[in-house]
């Protein structure tokens, strides 16, 4: 997966923010090197599950799916990992896994543990997608 993340200049180094804070978001989802999906800021609808929360310090997305600790993240993908809409894509980091949702179906096979780190890089640094890294 790769993705975008603005928000404005003067957070950055503050510590975690959320979704309230974050002014451009996009995710783009990958497999073997083909486009499987994506999913924008620009297409939230009241009914959208987004919970998002990232370190500014760290440049990490806090993991471990737990809501009440702030480890929990929902882009279009709720809890059950299925409502991210027809065509849609949509990412989830819950206490069980972080997966993906795809055209409003969980992908099993996309299940990483929980705790994974969740680092973002700058754009134009080359990341290992062998590794654990989602975003970047």
């Amino acid at each position: 997966m790769r993705g975008i993340i603005g928000f404005p200049d003067a957070l950055l180094g503050t510590g975690v923010i959320t979704q309230d804070d974050v002014t451009e978001f996009a995710i783009f989802g990958f497999h073997n090197d083909v486009p499987i999906g994506s999913w924008s800021l620009e297409q939230l609808t009241p009914e959208t599950t987004w919970v998002l929360r990232f370190d500014t310090d760290t440049l990490e997305f806090p993991t471990g799916g737990h809501r009440l600790l702030g480890t929990y993240q929902a882009w279009n993908a709720n809890g059950e990992v299925n409502d991210c809409g027809v065509g849609g894509f949509g990412f989830n980091g819950g206490n069980y896994a972080q997966d993906v949702c795809i055209d409003n179906t969980y992908i099993e096979v996309s299940s990483i543990d929980p705790d994974t780190p969740f680092r973002a890089f700058p754009e134009g640094v080359e990341v290992s997608c062998e590794a654990s890294l989602l975003l970047g």
